[in-house]
């Protein structure tokens, strides 16, 4: 089967300005166990980079705190100097205590910190996305996202936006600065964030569903995913981005692996077509 692009996905202007292809990666799993350290494989990270752009992905999320640094020390490495429609969203917002450990800190001065040193392990002068990983419950959201936007006015970011939030909180976001984006939990299994999608369809912000791929008991033997990908010979994987896809033009999927193979087969979501029963009893299935 011919490998698909991510430009069948279709397009999505993030903040009006930064057009990119609906269908991106996201980078966590390029790290090791736990996302903590190097992989096991750094060179098939590198080539996994490589060949996302070769399949026309031009959105690529990452994070200060995946592994710490070593996801954009990989990408600086692969894809340095960048190409010119590739755009990096980046995070700032999470600190590591060690393997599978995360705690939130958004002490403006922090923040600032982080996206200096995201600008430096990257190899840019400007970081085209850079959001808030999580919202640190001890400091005032007004401060946390006021630095971002401190350090958009300087031309350090391009755009803010906000990971793992509520429509409450987004809206409190924008009184500060403009937030062009959300990511959040979302997959065809777990929808709570519905609410939020909607908002965000209403405003034109997009939507970046992290853990994209859960399929747990969906692709069982004799689940809905199992029953459409015997018929249509997808893979369970492919049938769910294809859901999101279809969700929402808004929806930006990222889904990560460290695997070519795995890759190549996600990406060639891109450009399936779901019918409205499929698509319908997939939505009825949870």
């Amino acid at each position: 089967m011919a490998q698909a692009l991510a430009a069948d996905s279709g397009t999505f202007s993030i903040g009006g300005d930064l057009q990119v292809n609906r269908l991106g990666f996201g980078s966590m799993q390029l790290t090791g166990r736990g996302v903590w350290g190097d992989p096991s494989d750094p060179d098939e990270a590198v080539r996994v980079l490589r060949r996302a752009v070769e399949l026309g992905i031009n959105l690529i999320d990452t994070a200060d705190s995946y592994g710490p640094v070593v996801a954009e020390q990989l990408i600086r490495r692969a894809l340095h100097p960048y190409p010119d429609d590739l755009v990096i969203a980046t995070k700032a917002g999470l600190t590591r205590q060690g393997p599978n450990r995360w705690t939130p800190v958004g002490r403006p001065a922090y923040l600032r910190q982080q996206c200096e040193l995201s600008l430096r392990n990257l190899g840019l002068e400007q970081i085209g996305l850079f959001q808030l990983h999580r919202i640190d419950p001890e400091v005032p959201l007004e401060d946390q996202v006021g630095e971002l936007k401190a350090l958009q006015n300087e031309g350090k970011i391009a755009h803010i936006g906000l990971s793992e939030v509520n429509v409450e909180q987004l809206e409190a976001a924008m009184e500060v600065a403009p937030i062009v984006s959300v990511q959040n939990l979302y997959n065809v299994r777990q929808r709570t964030a519905e609410p939020l999608l909607e908002h965000c369809e209403q405003h034109g912000i997009g939507f970046i569903p992290w853990f994209p791929l859960a399929t747990g008991k969906l692709s069982a033997p004799g689940g809905p995913l199992d029953e459409i990908s015997k018929r249509t010979g997808h893979s369970p994987s492919q049938l769910a981005l294809a859901w999101l896809l279809r969700r929402s033009p808004v929806m930006l999927p990222i889904p990560g692996t460290s695997s070519v193979a795995h890759l190549e087969e996600n990406t060639a979501a891109a450009s399936i077509e779901l019918s409205d029963a499929d698509f319908d009893a997939l939505a009825a299935a949870v």
